[in-house]
């Protein structure tokens, strides 16, 4: 099967909190912890306990392995749900190149 990413995906241990972001630029106050499968420069992929509607927009606050905390805004692009347990994948489409940059930085660590 050919890999359509343009970014490898990363296996890592990190926490991440939701913040909903609703139209009308009002945040829900809704914190959701996820579990994350994967990362990388262009989403992240998770699972959580709660379900969460496709293309709604999140405020997260991902803490990496180097105890940083990038801030990024992503979209819920998939979901599938198995036993109780969903799983999301999500674009990033708020990040600062810093933050970006540090997704990378690991990333090159991670091949070595």
């Amino acid at each position: 099967m050919e890999e359509k990413r343009k970014h490898k995906r990363l296996d890592i241990d990190v926490s991440v909190q939701l913040e909903r972001l609703d139209e009308d630029g009002i945040t829900t106050l809704k914190y959701v912890h996820v579990d994350v499968t994967d990362i990388s420069r262009s989403g992240v992929g998770f699972k959580a306990n709660v379900p969460l509607e496709l293309h709604t927009y999140y405020d997260t606050k991902i803490q990496i392995w180097t105890k940083e905390v990038v801030d990024a805004v992503i979209e819920i692009v998939r979901c599938e749900e198995k036993e109780g347990v969903y799983h999301y994948g999500a674009v990033f489409i708020g990040m600062t190149d810093t933050d970006a940059l540090k997704i990378d930085i690991y990333q090159i660590f991670n091949d070595l």
